[in-house]
């Protein structure tokens, strides 16, 4: 079932990068391979596992072109994880407007 799904997906996402709107698309491995950093005083410690506890994690991302949030939330509909899981949209910050505000 997992490899109809993500057969699915890649099928979507293949198809979004012909039209030019999947810019990027990565999977994450799991949370148990994660590392957490934090300096703190001069001092670096590194963990192993997640920076917080959660019950949802990130599983990978798709940067997508879209015209508006309208037409981000219908792309990340259509792909298969929506009908079993939860697909986050957020809009990429200007990073460029940020290094201009901060004189980077």
């Amino acid at each position: 079932e997992f490899d109809t799904m993500m057969h699915g997906c890649f099928g979507q996402a293949d198809a979004l990068r012909d039209e030019g709107r999947l810019l990027d698309s990565q999977q994450l491995e799991s949370c148990a391979s994660a590392k957490s950093v934090r300096v703190r005083n001069g001092r670096t410690t590194v963990l192993d596992g997640p920076f917080a506890e959660t019950t949802e994690i990130l599983g990978g991302f798709n940067l997508i072109e879209a015209a508006d949030m309208d037409q981000t939330l219908c792309i990340a509909s259509a792909f298969p994880w929506a009908s079993l899981g939860c697909i986050e949209v957020r809009p990429v910050r200007d990073m460029a407007a940020v290094r201009q505000r901060v004189g980077a």
